[in-house]
């Protein structure tokens, strides 16, 4: 989500979820029937949850519960697969789309909640399994989408399509399938397929132990601070914070800074020990490049496994092969985005770096501005420019309010839903909470769960995902979860979170509207299962109304007399929004090339040295500022190597540009008002995949977007 992974949301539908595996035998079913028998009757994967909505009762699910429950899955869904694929009787919709939508009941319910906890709530059991299931998930989809029977039905449906009499959601679906099948190698020799399946094989196997070495190193590379006077510049409460956390790791007396997931460390912007600074950011940059938890000789395969994948399906590139079916459809379409912002964004971005030299000289330094102290700078630069400082804007956003009176708040301004709380619901920990969504007419819409704050064994950043896919043709209603790592405040202190931090909460909310204002027949087509460069559109939409002032005035409120925030200090906080957008813009461009770049790559070429080739991306498209890395490196390019954002990672700006414009002309239709977020809900977030996304779009706005408002919004114009 918000400059993470878009958590890949398992769908009701196994059908719908399993597109980044591959693998080469069939499963294997169990020969011990009574062991089989017994294991099932303990096991709460084997029956529906009997909760609302069918969350899962936390309360029962054990460790063990998850291996056996994946492999029987997994064969229970083959055997439906292979009915399906054999079926005697002339291919239909009914006997073959609907039967697929409709299968891997097991497989899917175990897996949702299976791969939902192993990014938030790892251990060394959750990951021994997934390591073990990588592949065995891998082969499964291969065994789907490489069937020849099967691929033959839905090629049929495909060509008759519009004499079938369906409807436009039954047509779209088809059309989805054929696509999905194609490139997953279904028109492939056999000779091929045998090919592509160890590819899969060994990119699953690796995607996997790239998102587990990225766990341990986050782990490994935390800084171990001797002595508090080197925290200068950090509040009472975050050094007792740093003090608890390196004690819980088994440093007494010491003080420890943890590792955020990207380049820029948050903390840069308050120590005032440059030598530490370099320290932390050292830590963050050239993690994954050595040590027995490197991550750059699984970047560089990577790369050439996906050349040699995408070269066996008939494309140039990974790239080309990855954005067919999105909305940008090209690289070149990308390059052509990004290369007309690109002067405009440097040029932003050497002004920024002007008064920042100046500023480091006005105090006394000497020495040219370095990636560690950039950020330290810039918040002394914005204090002058704007008068506004941290101290002076912490108070008013306190955790709660933020989420209760900003984020909630906004939804039933907007949309005229309501979220109340069911500490009844199991959690799967103590952190995270659970509230059920109603509408206006007060019928109820989901089960959402909010787990906000950092801990071990969550991985960094920010998501969104289902622990329950919504479909009307399996009745399934949404039951969704949003996930974040705000540092929590020590016991019976408030917790306040940054204004960086406010955004991405509305953020990820606007993901999770996605998924619970869903209301599409077929999972495949439900929520959030819209192309990578379209799925980051509503969330987008939605972080702007965190700035709003009428919402502004309703959350940002002292947390101690409930004053609302000052006029004067807010509009300071308002101007200041596009300060520093350049530098922003700039570290999100350039991981975003790197990414492409690392994608664009031929088959046949050979291993890349990562961080030569990442210097040459930099400079090959004029963004290599040294002061300004990207946003993430390749050694810990979560969305781009074991996420799902590989060759997409551009897909955050392409959906900002849909967003700013949607967003402003929603200020033209009354801003924050029920008439206007009730036809967004109904035309962009109930509709999923079964509406083709600019035909959505043009739905809502009339038009196709322009890049105007992007400009404005991140004060480039």
């Amino acid at each position: 989500m918000k400059k993470s992974f878009v958590a890949l949301a398992v769908a009701s539908s196994i059908s719908a979820s399993l597109l980044l595996a591959g693998c080469q035998t069939a499963p294997q079913q169990s020969e011990n029937t009574q062991a089989v028998v017994t294991m099932n009757a303990s096991n709460p994967f084997f029956a529906k949850s009997t909760l609302q909505y069918q969350a899962p009762n936390f309360a029962i699910i054990k460790d063990d519960h998850f291996q056996p429950a994946l492999e029987q899955g997994i064969a229970q869904h083959y055997q439906e697969i292979l009915a399906i694929a054999n079926n005697s009787e002339a291919p239909t919709f009914a006997n073959t789309i609907v039967a697929m939508e409709t299968s891997g009941e097991l497989l899917s319910r175990t897996s949702s909640v299976f791969y939902n906890l192993t990014g938030s709530n790892s251990n060394p059991t959750l990951r021994k399994v997934q390591g073990e299931m990588a592949p065995k998930m891998a082969a499964h989809n291969d065994n789907i989408h490489l069937n020849a029977e099967l691929f033959a039905r839905i090629d049929s449906l495909y060509q008759q399509r519009q004499q079938l009499g369906l409807t436009a959601e039954e047509v779209r679906l088809i059309e989805v399938y054929h696509q999905r099948f194609v490139m997953a190698g279904a028109k492939l020799t056999e000779a091929q397929k045998a090919k592509i399946r160890l590819l899969n094989e060994e990119q699953s196997t690796l995607t996997n132990e790239f998102g587990q070495r990225l766990l341990r190193l986050t782990k490994e590379i935390a800084v171990v601070v001797d002595s508090e006077a080197e925290l200068a510049g950090l509040s009472a409460s975050e050094i007792r914070s740093a003090k608890a956390d390196a004690e819980a790791a088994g440093h007494q007396g010491k003080y420890l800074i943890s590792i955020t997931n990207t380049t820029r460390q948050p903390i840069l912007a308050k120590l005032e020990n440059r030598e530490l600074r370099e320290r932390v950011w050292t830590a963050s940059a050239t993690r994954g490049l050595t040590g027995e938890n490197e991550t750059a000789s699984l970047v560089a395969r990577l790369a050439q496994l996906r050349s040699e994948r995408a070269a066996l399906l008939g494309y140039n590139s990974w790239a080309d092969y990855r954005l067919t079916p999105q909305m940008a459809k090209t690289p070149e379409a990308v390059y052509k985005m990004f290369g007309s912002m690109v002067p405009a964004v440097v040029a932003n971005t050497n002004k920024e770096s002007a008064d920042i030299q100046a500023m480091i000289t006005k105090t006394g330094g000497d020495f040219t501005v370095k990636p560690w102290d950039w950020a330290f700078y810039a918040e002394k630069v914005r204090q002058e420019k704007f008068s506004l400082n941290e101290a002076s804007i912490k108070p008013y956003f306190e955790f709660e309010r933020v989420l209760k009176d900003g984020v909630f708040f906004t939804l039933e301004k907007l949309y005229g839903v309501t979220l109340k709380p069911r500490p009844d619901l199991p959690v799967y920990h103590e952190d995270v909470k659970a509230y059920e969504m109603f509408d206006a007419d007060g019928s109820s819409m989901a089960i959402f769960y909010a787990d906000y704050f950092s801990r071990e064994g969550k991985r960094g950043g920010a998501w969104m995902s289902s622990f329950v896919g919504q479909s009307e043709l399996l009745n399934n209603k949404p039951v969704v979860v949003n996930v974040m790592n705000i540092k929590k405040a020590p016991e019976g202190e408030p917790t306040f979170v940054s204004y960086d931090q406010v955004t991405t909460m509305f953020h990820e909310m606007g993901h999770g509207t996605h998924g619970m204002f869903s209301k599409v027949k077929y999972p495949s087509l439900a929520g959030t299962a819209v192309s990578r460069d379209f799925v980051e559109f509503p969330s987008t939409f939605e972080e702007d109304w965190a700035a709003h002032p009428e919402v502004l005035a309703n959350y940002a409120k002292h947390y101690e007399t409930g004053e609302v925030i000052p006029e004067a200090l807010l509009q300071k906080l308002l101007k200041s929004r596009s300060f520093n957008q350049g530098f922003d813009t700039l570290e999100y461009m350039s991981a975003a090339l790197v990414d492409l770049e690392w994608h664009s790559l031929p088959a046949g070429t050979p291993l890349q040295d990562v961080a030569k080739f990442e210097a040459s991306a930099l400079e090959k498209h004029g963004v290599n500022l040294a002061a300004v890395p990207p946003r993430y490196k390749s050694t810990y390019f979560a969305h781009a190597f074991p996420g799902g954002y590989s060759a997409s990672y551009y897909a955050y700006m392409w959906s900002e540009i849909l967003a700013a414009d949607a967003f402003a002309y929603v200020q033209t239709q009354g801003g924050l008002n029920r008439e206007i977020g009730m036809k967004f809900r109904k035309t962009i977030r109930e509709v999923g995949n079964s509406v083709p996304p600019m035909e959505a779009y043009k739905n809502f706005r009339g038009q196709e977007p322009t890049t105007d408002a992007l400009l404005e919004r991140r004060g480039l114009k």
